[in-house]
């Protein structure tokens, strides 16, 4: 894997109002360490310099406590509508170089480095226009699921608000880490609409888009559903707290 053509977006624009706390969900710690700095150490420890972090809701605090450690770009996300318009004001930040996105949330700190090393080779050895990470789970509530058509070709993402009662009854679901060709994801998002219940600019509608435009699409299967689990309450972070170990490094 060329690690100079992946640039990597990471979003961490979010308020995280279901923590209960005006403090950007990103900043909760886990054993001592900020959520976002989890998700920049695992980034950083492939692509070093290319990363750029889009934030929005208290845009400085999160700024200030990436800085302490690492050095990344940031993109400002002026209004939350999206995770699609997120993606689409970090675009102009990547280094030129880039060719491939991987994008990643600033609220999954349990991701590995293999598991993404993993997955950008997928990606990259498939030459899909996208892949996603999804993962089965037992439990897929609050989860976009993740459609498969009767030949098993991957065609869309169904939010959770969105689903019918039978969408709802998968059990594979994704993760929102995504790794995008960058030439498709330019013109692609201006192919987003805000038709959903959210009214938002979904980065999950760029699969269905790849799909009725004959473009490539993949869905890699990681092995472990926990790595990839969203932090969106309070609850969810105290189970972090559980599965993360102990690092004395840490402080």
């Amino acid at each position: 894997m060329d690690m100079t053509e992946v640039g990597v977006i990471i979003l961490a624009a979010g308020k995280g109002t279901r923590m209960k706390s005006d403090l950007p969900k990103v900043l909760h710690r886990i054993r001592g360490k900020s959520m976002i700095n989890y998700v920049v150490e695992c980034a950083s420890a492939l692509f070093f310099d290319n990363i750029v972090v889009v934030v929005g809701h208290k845009a400085e605090m999160v700024k200030e406590e990436i800085d302490r450690q690492f050095k990344v770009s940031y993109a400002l996300q002026k209004q939350l509508i999206g995770t699609g318009d997120a993606v689409r004001t970090a675009l102009p930040v990547l280094n030129k170089s880039v060719q491939h996105v991987l994008v990643l949330c600033g609220d999954v700190p349990l991701i590995k480095k293999e598991t993404l090393e993993n997955f950008v080779n997928y990606h990259l050895d498939n030459h899909h226009d996208i892949s996603v990470l999804g993962v089965t789970v037992d439990k897929p509530e609050g989860y976009g699921r993740i459609i498969f058509d009767g030949d098993h070709q991957f065609i869309s993402i169904c939010e959770e608000a969105d689903a019918t009662l039978d969408q709802k009854k998968i059990k594979t679901v994704n993760s929102g880490v995504y790794c995008i060709k960058k030439d498709f994801l330019t013109s692609a998002l201006d192919l987003i609409r805000t038709d959903n219940v959210q009214k938002e600019y979904y980065l999950t509608d760029l699969v269905s888009i790849s799909f009725k435009n004959d473009g490539s699409t993949g869905c890699f299967i990681g092995n472990n559903p926990e790595e990839v689990m969203g932090v969106n309450t309070l609850e969810e972070l105290k189970k972090a707290e559980q599965l993360v170990g102990y690092d004395d490094k840490i402080r």
